[in-house]
Protein backbone atom coordinates (compact mmCIF):
# COMPACT_ATOMS: atom_id res chain seq x y z
CA UNK A 1 0.00 0.00 0.00
CA UNK A 2 1.31 3.30 -1.06
CA UNK A 3 1.96 6.10 1.44
CA UNK A 4 2.36 9.93 1.57
CA UNK A 5 4.62 12.45 2.71
CA UNK A 6 4.52 13.04 5.92
CA UNK A 7 4.82 16.53 7.62
CA UNK A 8 6.07 17.51 10.95
CA UNK A 9 4.31 17.74 14.07
CA UNK A 10 3.84 21.12 14.82
CA UNK A 11 3.91 21.02 18.51
CA UNK A 12 7.08 18.90 18.22
CA UNK A 13 10.06 20.69 19.64
CA UNK A 14 13.65 21.05 18.39
CA UNK A 15 16.51 20.37 20.41
CA UNK A 16 18.54 22.77 18.20
CA UNK A 17 16.68 25.33 16.63
CA UNK A 18 17.23 25.57 12.65
CA UNK A 19 19.01 28.51 10.97
CA UNK A 20 17.47 31.41 8.76
CA UNK A 21 20.50 30.76 6.70
CA UNK A 22 19.64 27.03 6.06
CA UNK A 23 16.26 28.27 4.00
CA UNK A 24 17.91 31.10 2.07
CA UNK A 25 20.26 29.36 -0.51
CA UNK A 26 22.77 31.58 -2.88
CA UNK A 27 20.47 31.39 -5.61
CA UNK A 28 17.89 33.55 -3.71
CA UNK A 29 17.59 37.14 -4.88
CA UNK A 30 17.89 38.36 -1.45
CA UNK A 31 21.35 38.00 -1.70
CA UNK A 32 21.82 40.53 -4.69
CA UNK A 33 19.23 42.80 -2.31
CA UNK A 34 21.81 42.80 0.63
CA UNK A 35 24.83 43.33 -1.94
CA UNK A 36 23.46 46.27 -3.53
CA UNK A 37 21.97 48.19 -0.31
CA UNK A 38 25.18 47.30 1.91
CA UNK A 39 26.99 48.84 -1.42
CA UNK A 40 25.11 52.31 -0.79
CA UNK A 41 26.34 55.37 1.25
CA UNK A 42 23.03 56.23 2.21
CA UNK A 43 23.65 59.58 3.90
CA UNK A 44 25.27 60.67 1.25
CA UNK A 45 22.23 59.62 -0.87
CA UNK A 46 20.10 62.06 1.50
CA UNK A 47 18.09 59.18 3.54
CA UNK A 48 16.70 60.94 6.57
CA UNK A 49 17.77 58.96 10.17
CA UNK A 50 20.96 57.44 8.50
CA UNK A 51 22.85 58.87 10.97
CA UNK A 52 21.53 57.63 14.71
CA UNK A 53 20.80 59.90 17.15
CA UNK A 54 22.31 59.65 20.93
CA UNK A 55 19.09 60.30 22.51
CA UNK A 56 15.09 59.34 21.82
CA UNK A 57 13.42 56.01 20.61
CA UNK A 58 16.26 54.15 18.36
CA UNK A 59 14.74 54.48 14.56
CA UNK A 60 15.05 51.76 11.90
CA UNK A 61 18.00 52.12 9.85
CA UNK A 62 16.92 53.46 6.50
CA UNK A 63 19.11 50.23 4.77
CA UNK A 64 16.43 47.90 6.61
CA UNK A 65 13.08 49.64 4.91
CA UNK A 66 14.91 50.18 1.71
CA UNK A 67 15.64 46.62 1.37
CA UNK A 68 12.07 45.93 2.55
CA UNK A 69 10.98 48.01 -0.02
CA UNK A 70 13.34 46.46 -3.12
CA UNK A 71 11.98 43.26 -2.12
CA UNK A 72 8.62 44.18 -2.32
CA UNK A 73 8.53 45.72 -5.53
CA UNK A 74 10.60 42.27 -7.09
CA UNK A 75 7.62 40.41 -5.81
CA UNK A 76 4.52 42.69 -6.58
CA UNK A 77 4.27 43.62 -3.06
CA UNK A 78 4.17 47.64 -2.79
CA UNK A 79 1.48 48.08 -0.37
CA UNK A 80 2.91 49.23 3.41
CA UNK A 81 0.31 46.91 4.86
CA UNK A 82 1.32 43.80 2.71
CA UNK A 83 5.04 44.45 3.36
CA UNK A 84 4.35 44.92 7.05
CA UNK A 85 2.46 41.48 6.94
CA UNK A 86 5.42 39.90 4.89
CA UNK A 87 7.89 41.11 7.32
CA UNK A 88 6.20 39.02 10.10
CA UNK A 89 5.69 35.82 8.45
CA UNK A 90 8.05 35.71 5.33
CA UNK A 91 11.61 34.11 5.73
CA UNK A 92 13.39 35.51 2.84
CA UNK A 93 12.37 38.83 4.45
CA UNK A 94 13.19 37.67 8.08
CA UNK A 95 16.80 36.73 6.77
CA UNK A 96 16.90 39.96 5.05
CA UNK A 97 15.81 42.33 7.69
CA UNK A 98 17.59 40.29 10.93
CA UNK A 99 13.86 39.34 11.97
CA UNK A 100 12.52 43.20 12.26
CA UNK A 101 9.28 43.91 11.70
CA UNK A 102 8.58 47.44 10.51
CA UNK A 103 5.05 48.88 11.25
CA UNK A 104 2.97 50.22 8.28
CA UNK A 105 3.08 53.68 9.26
CA UNK A 106 6.89 53.73 9.15
CA UNK A 107 7.13 51.80 5.98
CA UNK A 108 4.51 54.12 4.64
CA UNK A 109 6.48 57.27 6.08
CA UNK A 110 9.62 56.19 4.67
CA UNK A 111 8.77 55.98 1.22
CA UNK A 112 7.22 59.58 1.16
CA UNK A 113 10.05 61.39 3.06
CA UNK A 114 12.49 60.24 1.16
CA UNK A 115 11.20 60.43 -2.58
CA UNK A 116 14.60 62.08 -3.63
CA UNK A 117 17.06 59.43 -2.21
CA UNK A 118 15.18 56.60 -3.59
CA UNK A 119 15.23 58.14 -7.25
CA UNK A 120 19.10 58.45 -6.31
CA UNK A 121 19.17 54.44 -5.77
CA UNK A 122 17.78 53.70 -9.47
CA UNK A 123 20.13 56.00 -10.62
CA UNK A 124 23.10 54.17 -8.80
CA UNK A 125 21.58 50.89 -9.97
CA UNK A 126 22.29 52.48 -13.73
CA UNK A 127 25.33 53.43 -13.37
CA UNK A 128 26.21 50.33 -11.82
CA UNK A 129 25.02 48.39 -14.80
CA UNK A 130 27.61 50.39 -16.54
CA UNK A 131 30.78 50.07 -14.33
CA UNK A 132 30.03 46.31 -15.15
CA UNK A 133 29.95 46.67 -19.08
CA UNK A 134 26.17 46.02 -18.93
CA UNK A 135 25.43 49.36 -21.01
CA UNK A 136 26.70 49.36 -24.65
CA UNK A 137 25.39 53.06 -25.51
CA UNK A 138 24.96 51.87 -29.01
CA UNK A 139 21.66 52.91 -29.04
CA UNK A 140 18.45 53.98 -27.11
CA UNK A 141 14.82 54.04 -27.86
CA UNK A 142 12.07 56.63 -26.39
CA UNK A 143 9.11 56.22 -25.39
CA UNK A 144 5.92 57.32 -23.03
CA UNK A 145 2.99 55.59 -22.23
CA UNK A 146 0.24 56.60 -19.63
CA UNK A 147 -0.18 54.81 -15.71
CA UNK A 148 -3.34 55.30 -14.01
CA UNK A 149 -2.89 57.70 -11.18
CA UNK A 150 -5.31 56.70 -7.67
CA UNK A 151 -7.44 59.95 -9.40
CA UNK A 152 -11.40 58.64 -10.42
CA UNK A 153 -12.44 59.83 -13.82
CA UNK A 154 -15.62 61.24 -12.22
CA UNK A 155 -13.16 63.46 -10.17
CA UNK A 156 -11.69 65.35 -12.86
CA UNK A 157 -12.87 68.09 -14.95
CA UNK A 158 -12.27 69.84 -17.97
CA UNK A 159 -13.93 72.69 -19.71
CA UNK A 160 -15.70 69.81 -21.73
CA UNK A 161 -16.38 67.67 -19.04
CA UNK A 162 -18.09 70.69 -17.05
CA UNK A 163 -19.75 71.80 -19.91
CA UNK A 164 -20.95 68.21 -20.10
CA UNK A 165 -22.24 67.55 -16.42
CA UNK A 166 -23.66 71.49 -16.20
CA UNK A 167 -25.91 70.86 -19.49
CA UNK A 168 -27.14 67.18 -17.91
CA UNK A 169 -28.08 68.76 -14.93
CA UNK A 170 -29.94 71.63 -16.47
CA UNK A 171 -31.32 68.88 -18.63
CA UNK A 172 -32.80 67.07 -15.32
CA UNK A 173 -33.99 69.61 -13.63
CA UNK A 174 -36.40 70.79 -16.64
CA UNK A 175 -37.47 67.21 -16.77
CA UNK A 176 -38.17 67.15 -13.03
CA UNK A 177 -40.27 70.61 -13.33
CA UNK A 178 -42.02 69.05 -16.38
CA UNK A 179 -42.65 66.54 -14.06
CA UNK A 180 -43.86 69.08 -11.07
CA UNK A 181 -45.99 71.02 -13.51
CA UNK A 182 -47.87 67.55 -14.43
CA UNK A 183 -48.14 66.56 -10.72
CA UNK A 184 -49.96 69.86 -10.13
CA UNK A 185 -52.54 68.89 -12.69
CA UNK A 186 -53.72 65.66 -10.86
CA UNK A 187 -55.63 65.36 -8.08
CA UNK A 188 -54.44 65.98 -4.31
CA UNK A 189 -53.56 62.95 -2.59
CA UNK A 190 -51.04 61.60 -0.34
CA UNK A 191 -49.36 59.79 -3.12
CA UNK A 192 -48.99 62.71 -5.27
CA UNK A 193 -47.84 64.97 -2.09
CA UNK A 194 -45.56 62.47 -1.94
CA UNK A 195 -44.11 62.60 -5.22
CA UNK A 196 -44.12 66.47 -5.22
CA UNK A 197 -41.85 66.67 -2.28
CA UNK A 198 -39.43 64.06 -4.04
CA UNK A 199 -38.91 65.62 -7.13
CA UNK A 200 -38.88 69.19 -5.23
CA UNK A 201 -36.04 67.11 -3.16
CA UNK A 202 -34.46 66.26 -6.39
CA UNK A 203 -34.42 69.53 -7.89
CA UNK A 204 -33.19 71.08 -4.73
CA UNK A 205 -29.83 68.86 -4.99
CA UNK A 206 -29.21 68.95 -8.45
CA UNK A 207 -29.16 73.14 -7.54
CA UNK A 208 -26.94 72.55 -4.73
CA UNK A 209 -24.91 70.41 -7.51
CA UNK A 210 -24.57 73.28 -9.50
CA UNK A 211 -23.52 75.50 -7.36
CA UNK A 212 -20.80 72.96 -5.66
CA UNK A 213 -19.86 72.58 -9.96
CA UNK A 214 -18.94 76.39 -10.13
CA UNK A 215 -16.98 76.77 -7.49
CA UNK A 216 -14.63 73.79 -9.03
CA UNK A 217 -15.11 75.83 -12.52
CA UNK A 218 -13.62 79.14 -11.05
CA UNK A 219 -10.55 76.49 -9.31
CA UNK A 220 -10.44 75.00 -13.04
CA UNK A 221 -10.06 78.24 -14.93
CA UNK A 222 -7.56 79.35 -12.45
CA UNK A 223 -5.18 76.40 -13.27
CA UNK A 224 -2.69 77.11 -16.57
CA UNK A 225 -3.95 74.18 -18.15
CA UNK A 226 -7.93 74.65 -17.28
CA UNK A 227 -8.11 71.26 -15.68
CA UNK A 228 -8.65 70.18 -11.62
CA UNK A 229 -8.34 66.56 -10.09
CA UNK A 230 -9.95 66.50 -7.00
CA UNK A 231 -8.00 62.90 -5.43
CA UNK A 232 -4.43 63.95 -7.02
CA UNK A 233 -3.96 67.15 -7.75
CA UNK A 234 -1.47 66.51 -9.80
CA UNK A 235 -3.26 64.31 -12.05
CA UNK A 236 -4.26 65.15 -15.32
CA UNK A 237 -6.97 63.16 -17.93
CA UNK A 238 -5.15 61.62 -20.90
CA UNK A 239 -5.94 60.38 -24.00
CA UNK A 240 -4.90 57.07 -24.55
CA UNK A 241 -4.17 54.96 -28.12
CA UNK A 242 -8.38 53.63 -27.86
CA UNK A 243 -10.60 55.73 -29.69
CA UNK A 244 -12.86 57.66 -27.40
CA UNK A 245 -10.88 56.41 -24.54
CA UNK A 246 -8.77 57.97 -21.88
CA UNK A 247 -7.29 58.07 -18.19
CA UNK A 248 -6.68 60.24 -15.83
CA UNK A 249 -2.82 59.55 -14.92
CA UNK A 250 0.40 60.34 -15.46
CA UNK A 251 2.73 60.34 -18.33
CA UNK A 252 5.79 58.45 -17.91
CA UNK A 253 8.86 58.53 -20.31
CA UNK A 254 11.67 56.05 -20.36
CA UNK A 255 15.03 55.00 -22.43
CA UNK A 256 15.63 52.12 -22.83
CA UNK A 257 18.99 50.88 -24.72
CA UNK A 258 18.61 48.29 -26.95
CA UNK A 259 20.77 45.56 -26.19
CA UNK A 260 19.34 44.59 -23.23
CA UNK A 261 16.50 46.73 -22.51
CA UNK A 262 17.75 48.10 -19.37
CA UNK A 263 15.75 51.64 -18.57
CA UNK A 264 18.76 53.80 -18.00
CA UNK A 265 16.63 57.14 -17.94
CA UNK A 266 12.99 57.76 -16.36
CA UNK A 267 11.15 60.88 -15.67
CA UNK A 268 7.12 60.87 -14.54
CA UNK A 269 5.14 64.16 -16.29
CA UNK A 270 1.90 65.55 -16.21
CA UNK A 271 1.63 66.38 -19.84
CA UNK A 272 -0.47 64.25 -22.03
CA UNK A 273 1.51 64.69 -25.12
CA UNK A 274 5.61 63.67 -25.67
CA UNK A 275 6.15 66.24 -28.08
CA UNK A 276 8.51 68.21 -25.69
CA UNK A 277 10.53 65.23 -23.83
CA UNK A 278 12.89 63.93 -26.39
CA UNK A 279 15.58 66.51 -25.90
CA UNK A 280 15.08 65.97 -22.01
CA UNK A 281 14.86 62.18 -22.34
CA UNK A 282 17.95 62.03 -24.90
CA UNK A 283 20.17 64.43 -22.34
CA UNK A 284 19.06 62.55 -19.50
CA UNK A 285 19.97 58.88 -21.40
CA UNK A 286 23.69 60.75 -22.62
CA UNK A 287 24.51 61.54 -19.03
CA UNK A 288 23.76 57.92 -17.52
CA UNK A 289 25.82 56.32 -20.37
CA UNK A 290 28.81 58.65 -19.99
CA UNK A 291 29.11 58.95 -23.86
CA UNK A 292 29.78 61.94 -26.11
CA UNK A 293 27.47 60.92 -28.84
CA UNK A 294 24.29 58.55 -28.70
CA UNK A 295 21.99 57.38 -31.78
CA UNK A 296 18.06 57.71 -30.34
CA UNK A 297 15.15 56.12 -31.76
CA UNK A 298 11.65 57.68 -30.84
CA UNK A 299 8.28 57.32 -32.76
CA UNK A 300 6.32 60.48 -34.49
CA UNK A 301 4.55 61.18 -30.90
CA UNK A 302 8.19 63.63 -30.40
CA UNK A 303 8.67 65.10 -33.62
CA UNK A 304 9.27 68.68 -32.55
CA UNK A 305 11.30 70.63 -34.74
CA UNK A 306 13.05 72.93 -31.66
CA UNK A 307 13.42 69.63 -29.71
CA UNK A 308 15.79 67.79 -32.81
CA UNK A 309 17.58 70.72 -33.11
CA UNK A 310 18.61 70.71 -29.08
CA UNK A 311 19.16 66.95 -29.50
CA UNK A 312 21.26 67.66 -32.47
CA UNK A 313 23.91 70.12 -30.66
CA UNK A 314 24.17 67.94 -27.44
CA UNK A 315 25.49 65.47 -30.10
CA UNK A 316 22.37 63.20 -30.06
CA UNK A 317 21.38 61.10 -33.66
CA UNK A 318 17.84 61.17 -33.69
CA UNK A 319 16.08 58.66 -35.98
CA UNK A 320 12.23 59.20 -36.27
CA UNK A 321 9.34 59.40 -38.96
CA UNK A 322 7.94 62.94 -39.59
CA UNK A 323 3.79 62.75 -39.12
CA UNK A 324 2.05 63.97 -42.05
CA UNK A 325 -0.08 66.76 -41.43
CA UNK A 326 -0.66 67.75 -44.61
CA UNK A 327 -4.16 67.07 -47.06
CA UNK A 328 -2.35 67.44 -50.21
CA UNK A 329 -1.42 63.87 -50.61
CA UNK A 330 -4.92 62.49 -49.86
CA UNK A 331 -6.44 65.07 -52.53
CA UNK A 332 -4.51 63.89 -55.16
CA UNK A 333 -1.79 66.86 -55.07
CA UNK A 334 1.84 66.98 -54.83
CA UNK A 335 3.13 66.92 -51.05
CA UNK A 336 6.10 68.92 -49.87
CA UNK A 337 8.49 65.99 -50.69
CA UNK A 338 7.81 66.26 -54.37
CA UNK A 339 9.83 69.87 -53.79
CA UNK A 340 13.32 69.75 -54.26
CA UNK A 341 15.33 72.14 -52.13
CA UNK A 342 18.89 72.93 -54.11
CA UNK A 343 21.04 74.01 -51.02
CA UNK A 344 24.48 75.61 -52.98
CA UNK A 345 21.33 77.97 -54.82
CA UNK A 346 18.92 78.24 -51.80
CA UNK A 347 15.97 77.71 -53.90
CA UNK A 348 13.33 74.74 -54.28
CA UNK A 349 12.63 72.69 -57.76
CA UNK A 350 9.03 71.37 -58.58
CA UNK A 351 7.71 69.06 -59.89
CA UNK A 352 7.09 70.97 -63.19
CA UNK A 353 10.63 71.44 -63.16
CA UNK A 354 10.25 75.13 -62.39
CA UNK A 355 12.66 77.24 -59.50
CA UNK A 356 11.19 78.44 -56.57
CA UNK A 357 13.68 81.37 -55.81
CA UNK A 358 13.70 82.35 -52.22
CA UNK A 359 11.22 85.55 -51.14
CA UNK A 360 11.03 86.73 -47.89
CA UNK A 361 11.52 85.50 -44.27
CA UNK A 362 9.31 85.49 -41.25
CA UNK A 363 9.05 84.75 -37.78
CA UNK A 364 6.18 82.39 -36.25
CA UNK A 365 6.36 80.60 -33.07
CA UNK A 366 9.95 81.48 -32.50
CA UNK A 367 11.07 79.93 -35.64
CA UNK A 368 12.31 81.59 -38.23
CA UNK A 369 10.75 80.14 -41.99
CA UNK A 370 11.73 81.08 -45.42
CA UNK A 371 9.18 81.41 -47.96
CA UNK A 372 9.81 80.00 -51.79
CA UNK A 373 7.11 80.41 -54.78
CA UNK A 374 7.60 81.43 -58.35
CA UNK A 375 5.10 83.43 -60.77
CA UNK A 376 4.77 80.61 -63.20
CA UNK A 377 2.32 78.88 -61.51
CA UNK A 378 -0.87 80.38 -63.33
CA UNK A 379 0.26 79.02 -66.63
CA UNK A 380 1.56 75.53 -65.52
CA UNK A 381 0.13 72.54 -66.45
CA UNK A 382 -0.02 70.42 -63.98
CA UNK A 383 -1.34 72.93 -61.41
CA UNK A 384 -4.42 71.19 -60.52
CA UNK A 385 -2.51 68.74 -59.32
CA UNK A 386 -0.10 71.35 -57.63
CA UNK A 387 -2.54 73.63 -55.56
CA UNK A 388 -6.10 75.01 -55.68
CA UNK A 389 -4.41 78.80 -54.67
CA UNK A 390 -2.74 81.42 -56.72
CA UNK A 391 0.66 80.15 -56.70
CA UNK A 392 2.20 76.90 -54.52
CA UNK A 393 4.40 78.44 -51.62
CA UNK A 394 7.04 76.14 -49.52
CA UNK A 395 8.20 76.69 -46.70
CA UNK A 396 11.60 76.15 -44.72
CA UNK A 397 12.67 76.06 -41.21
CA UNK A 398 16.19 77.70 -40.96
CA UNK A 399 17.55 74.61 -39.32
CA UNK A 400 15.45 72.44 -42.31
CA UNK A 401 18.56 70.25 -42.55
CA UNK A 402 18.43 69.06 -39.55
CA UNK A 403 15.31 67.52 -40.10
CA UNK A 404 16.44 66.30 -43.53
CA UNK A 405 19.21 64.39 -41.57
CA UNK A 406 16.59 62.60 -39.20
CA UNK A 407 14.36 61.75 -42.49
CA UNK A 408 17.78 60.45 -44.19
CA UNK A 409 18.60 58.24 -41.19
CA UNK A 410 15.06 56.96 -41.22
CA UNK A 411 15.09 55.88 -45.08
CA UNK A 412 18.31 54.48 -43.84
CA UNK A 413 17.56 52.33 -41.33
CA UNK A 414 13.70 51.24 -42.77
CA UNK A 415 13.77 48.87 -39.25
CA UNK A 416 14.30 51.73 -36.66
CA UNK A 417 10.46 51.74 -36.17
CA UNK A 418 10.14 48.10 -35.59
CA UNK A 419 13.31 48.25 -33.61
CA UNK A 420 11.25 51.19 -31.44
CA UNK A 421 8.36 48.91 -30.18
CA UNK A 422 10.66 45.61 -30.05
CA UNK A 423 12.92 47.32 -27.25
CA UNK A 424 10.27 49.84 -25.51
CA UNK A 425 7.07 47.27 -25.24
CA UNK A 426 9.15 44.95 -23.06
CA UNK A 427 9.92 47.20 -19.96
CA UNK A 428 6.69 48.86 -20.26
CA UNK A 429 4.23 45.68 -20.35
CA UNK A 430 6.26 44.39 -17.19
CA UNK A 431 5.98 47.53 -15.24
CA UNK A 432 2.26 47.50 -15.53
CA UNK A 433 1.53 43.95 -15.30
CA UNK A 434 3.69 43.53 -11.90
CA UNK A 435 1.60 47.08 -11.07
CA UNK A 436 -1.53 44.88 -11.77
CA UNK A 437 -4.76 45.93 -13.21
CA UNK A 438 -4.47 49.01 -10.53
CA UNK A 439 -2.75 52.44 -10.27
CA UNK A 440 -0.28 54.18 -8.35
CA UNK A 441 -0.47 54.33 -4.38
CA UNK A 442 0.53 57.38 -3.87
CA UNK A 443 -0.99 61.43 -4.72
CA UNK A 444 1.46 64.22 -6.19
CA UNK A 445 3.65 64.43 -8.95
CA UNK A 446 6.72 64.11 -6.85
CA UNK A 447 5.39 61.25 -4.39
CA UNK A 448 4.34 58.97 -8.12
CA UNK A 449 8.19 59.15 -9.33
CA UNK A 450 9.05 58.13 -6.25
CA UNK A 451 6.73 55.01 -6.70
CA UNK A 452 7.95 55.08 -10.28
CA UNK A 453 11.78 54.77 -9.09
CA UNK A 454 10.95 51.83 -7.14
CA UNK A 455 9.01 49.78 -9.92
CA UNK A 456 12.21 50.97 -12.23
CA UNK A 457 14.84 49.83 -9.96
CA UNK A 458 12.81 45.87 -9.68
CA UNK A 459 12.21 45.87 -13.11
CA UNK A 460 16.48 46.45 -13.92
CA UNK A 461 17.14 44.13 -10.87
CA UNK A 462 15.15 41.35 -12.58
CA UNK A 463 16.74 41.93 -15.63
CA UNK A 464 20.47 41.78 -14.81
CA UNK A 465 19.55 38.79 -12.52
CA UNK A 466 18.18 37.33 -15.57
CA UNK A 467 21.21 38.18 -17.77
CA UNK A 468 24.62 37.80 -15.26
CA UNK A 469 22.10 34.95 -12.44
CA UNK A 470 22.19 35.97 -8.64
CA UNK A 471 24.96 34.84 -7.30
CA UNK A 472 27.36 36.26 -10.24
CA UNK A 473 25.15 39.71 -9.99
CA UNK A 474 25.82 39.55 -6.13
CA UNK A 475 29.45 38.77 -5.86
CA UNK A 476 29.87 41.19 -8.93
CA UNK A 477 28.69 43.99 -6.57
CA UNK A 478 30.53 43.32 -4.25
CA UNK A 479 33.29 43.49 -6.29
CA UNK A 480 32.70 47.11 -7.10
Amino acid sequence: MGRFVECVDRTQLSLLPECLEDWVDENNAVHVIEAFVESLDLSDLGFSSAMAKATGRPAYHPSVLLKLYIYGYLNRVQSSRRLEREAGRNVELMWLLGRLAPDHKTIADFRKDNGVALRKVCTRFVALCRTMGLLTGEAVVIDGSKFKAVNNRDRNFTQAKMARRLAQIEENIARYLSQLDSADRQEPSDAMSSRIDHLKEKIAGLKQEMERLAALDAQMMASPDHQISLTDPDARSMATSGRGSGMVGYNVQVAVETARHLIIAHEVTNVGHDRAQLAPMAEAAKAALEVETLDVIADRGYFNSEQIKQCADAGVSVTLPKPQTSSATAEGRFSREDFIYLADQDVYRCPANQVLPHRCATFEKGLTLHRYWTSACSDCEIKSRCTPGKERRVTRWEHENVLEDVQRRLDANPQAMRTCRETVEHPFGTLKARMGATHFLMRRLPNVASEMALHVLAYNLTRVMNILGRPALAEAIRAT
